[in-house]
């Protein structure tokens, strides 16, 4: 039983975290000047080399952008969107996943 509740309660604390770590579309709205000109204000890609970002998930666009800023992916655009990425930090990371995610495509 004792087991029970450390594990309700470490689960608990987890899922706080991760409701803090979420981002504000509100606050990435304002973050995307860079973004914007391959993914657009709206999402869609202002040209069809460049991903529409509109209705992702979150968790991928964030997943995506610290994989780029770590140099973690190769290939395509990488060589555009690894300095893009690297001048943002993971809160800025989560706000402008949150923005481009509520966005309908």
């Amino acid at each position: 039983m004792k087991t029970l509740a450390i594990a309700a309660i470490a689960g608990a604390a987890l899922l706080s975290l991760d409701a803090q770590a979420a981002g504000d579309p509100a606050a990435g709205e304002s973050k995307i000047a860079a973004c914007a000109a391959c993914h657009g204000t709206d999402g869609q890609g202002t040209s069809p080399i460049y991903p529409n970002l509109a209705g992702q998930s979150a968790a991928y666009l964030e997943s995506a952008l610290k994989a780029y800023r770590a140099g973690e992916r190769g290939g395509g655009m990488s060589s555009v969107m690894t300095p893009q990425a690297q001048a943002l930090s993971d809160q800025d990371i989560a706000d402008i996943a949150a923005y481009y995610a509520s966005l309908t495509p």
